[in-house]
């Protein structure tokens, strides 16, 4: 079973190219990780053909933190709940100097699994659903080949930023080929032609799954404090304080950059407008919560790939979730969505709970075993 990550992902056909690139200084990890220092105008953004004139965005035009006192309901973004943040553990060495940013090293063992170089660090392609029994619930009757989700969302509107608190946990991944993922996305577009932009944590094998860092040209780094694809510290285990990730991904209005920040007020870097297609202005939806990635799923002998903590999604503090939730759209304001719908295409193995009546901040539960004995009937 592989560690947990930060990982970012954008959606668009480019090719990943490797670049050769020397470090400034390079930090090694007690987990194994090895952490270069490059230059920030020679990071593998600018391998992508629309970036090759990019000039960088230093810091966005619109201080994003300022929009967390101005939330629905009776709470705040800035009540900070019994929680402990998450933080990497190469940063136990320090940080990398002004003018560089963190790249985590992708050894050639890395690469043995792949065709082509290109292949690494992308998502597995999707394939068309299938239809399988409805339940009871409500729940989706259409399961992807080889993924599985389990989510809310809303849409509707036109969106221009999404943020989240996210539960770090370390769920068990069966196959080398298998990843496990919690995360908030902005997606437009059909379903075989879409953009999106994710980020959240990952669990994988680290073998054949792919980078999900910055290998993959497109994302602009700016920090020097966080290393995208970076092991994070202190996993916790069942009844303790949970571990989380405040993520938000907002875009500029002055430079129509996506932009990325991580926990309170670190903006880690941005996704350019130019590079998207449908997401050069806004997203058509929000997503919150988990998926599962596995050649075994829509087929006999299911993965048992854990989704979330593991725990099949319910309002029990052991589950996986994502709470104080927030969208933006043409208000400015950013605040809980007015409309939400839950959905899971593989019910069975991974549940969903909407905690909300009553509530002054709703909560959103996910997650389950895949194949096991707490889901009998995930086949």
């Amino acid at each position: 079973m592989g560690e947990v990550a930060i990982f970012l992902f954008k959606w668009i056909l480019f090719l990943c190219v490797l670049s050769l690139f020397s470090s400034a200084s390079t930090n090694e990890s007690e987990d194994g990780d090895i952490i270069d220092c490059i230059d920030i105008y020679k990071q593998p953004a600018f391998d992508h053909l629309a970036l090759r004139n990019h000039i960088i965005q230093m810091t966005p035009s619109h201080e994003a933190t300022i929009d967390s006192k101005a939330v629905s309901r009776n709470s705040t973004m800035d009540e900070k709940p019994n929680m402990i943040l998450t933080s990497q553990v190469w940063r136990k060495n320090g940080t990398c100097p002004d003018g560089t940013i963190p790249i985590r090293r992708i050894l050639e063992k890395q690469l043995r699994n792949y065709r082509l170089s290109e292949e690494y660090g992308r998502k597995g392609p999707s394939f068309p659903n299938q239809i399988k029994k409805p339940n009871d619930h409500g729940d989706s009757n259409n399961i992807n080949v080889n993924r599985s989700f389990a989510i809310l969302l809303t849409y509707g509107l036109n969106y221009n930023a999404a943020k989240a608190d996210v539960k770090v946990w370390k769920p068990y991944v069966e196959h080398d080929d298998e990843y496990s993922t919690s995360r908030i996305a902005l997606k437009t577009g059909p379903y075989d032609d879409y953009d999106s932009i994710e980020a959240g944590c990952i669990a994988d094998s680290s073998k054949t799954t792919g980078c999900f860092d910055l290998i993959c040209p497109g994302f602009v780094q700016t920090s020097n404090v966080i290393a995208i694809g970076g092991v994070l510290r202190s996993i916790p285990v069942p009844g303790e304080i949970p571990w989380i990730m405040t993520l938000y991904i907002y875009r500029d209005p002055m430079s129509n950059n996506w932009w990325l920040q991580y926990q309170q007020g670190i903006n880690i870097g941005y996704w350019p407008g130019d590079i998207f297609r449908g997401l050069s202005m806004t997203a058509e939806t929000v997503q919150w919560g988990g998926e599962v990635y596995s050649s075994r799923i829509g087929h006999p002998g299911h993965t048992s790939t854990e989704m979330g903590s593991g725990e099949l999604g319910s309002p029990d503090p052991r589950s996986g979730w994502t709470k104080r939730m927030r969208i933006r759209d043409n208000s400015m304001i950013l605040k809980y969505p007015e409309w939400v719908s839950r959905y899971s295409d593989d019910y069975d193995c991974y549940a969903t709970y909407l905690l909300w009546e009553y509530m002054d901040d709703p909560e959103f539960y996910f997650g389950g075993p895949g194949k096991g004995w707490q889901s009998w009937r995930c086949t």
